[in-house]
């Protein structure tokens, strides 16, 4: 009952919800003379400097594959589906107290503010994961048809980054200094998914650690569609789809025990 009623107040004021998000973008460029093209010239800057730097200077070569662009393509693919997990999650661990005004004043379903941040942060990625699908097809690096594999793969990382982003924010309300561990958290996490570097070139001993890592699976499920063409592996995202199942459904049942609290907290 309670997933309906919340989906229901959702369609309700999805004129909120996307007007939320419009105005978000729009203020990111409002005083910039190129306006919304920063949007493009920053991630196209990152890719040329990748490219320039690991396909040309360093000539930097992935194990098991002969492209030049190889570990370019790794290493995008990586950092930029990474960028969007720690986007919502630390836009999620602050999205009470950053509408704690708007809480107080207005009412409305305050389920809508997670997916406010959900849409800004999957608006960013569409533009800057669009141009690297540019580069790709430019450079014939495109994988065909098992690129479309990765869309339930985008779902499953949206669903564990909600997660997260939930429950961390709604403690982040009571116990400030959970944002703070998780500030840290995320830089520790990051090193420790082989996102600039392949699984494949850690000690024996270490790589069972990666088996408690969620996002290892989701990130080494995308470079292989982007770097080899190899379909996922389904049987390895099991456990990551448990674990964003888990936390989406705690987080669903603090947000609905708690959301009176939060505003008086705030």
């Amino acid at each position: 009952m309670i997933l309906p009623l919340m989906l229901r107040g959702l369609w309700a004021y999805r004129g909120f919800v996307l007007g939320s998000v419009q105005r978000e973008f729009q203020s990111k460029y409002a005083n910039a003379i190129l306006g919304a093209v920063w949007s493009l010239l920053s991630p196209l800057a990152m890719i040329l400097v990748y490219t320039v730097i690991f396909a040309e200077v360093m000539r930097t070569k992935m194990p098991g594959s002969d492209s030049t662009f190889a570990y370019s393509i790794y290493l995008c693919a990586g950092i930029l589906t990474w960028g969007l997990f720690a986007e919502m999650v630390g836009r999620g661990q602050t999205m009470f107290l950053e509408q704690s005004n708007l809480l107080k004043k207005v009412s409305f379903p305050r389920i809508c503010l997670p997916v406010i941040v959900t849409l800004n942060a999957l608006v960013n990625f569409a533009i800057i994961f669009g141009l690297f699908v540019v580069f790709l097809i430019v450079t014939g690096n495109f994988p065909g048809l098992t690129f479309f594999t990765l869309l339930p793969v985008l779902v499953l990382q949206v669903m564990l980054a909600l997660g997260i982003g939930m429950v961390v924010g709604i403690l982040n309300v009571f116990f400030r200094d959970v944002g703070q561990f998780m500030t840290i958290a995320l830089q520790f996490w990051f090193w420790l998914t082989p996102i600039v570097y392949p699984a494949s070139i850690l000690p024996e001993h270490v790589r069972p650690i990666l088996d408690w890592n969620p996002m290892a699976p989701i990130i080494a499920t995308w470079q292989g569609v982007l770097v080899k063409g190899t379909p996922p592996d389904w049987g390895s995202l099991v456990y990551p789809l448990v674990i964003a199942l888990l936390l989406c459904t705690l987080g669903l049942r603090m947000f609905r025990k708690r959301a009176g609290e939060i505003v008086d907290e705030l």
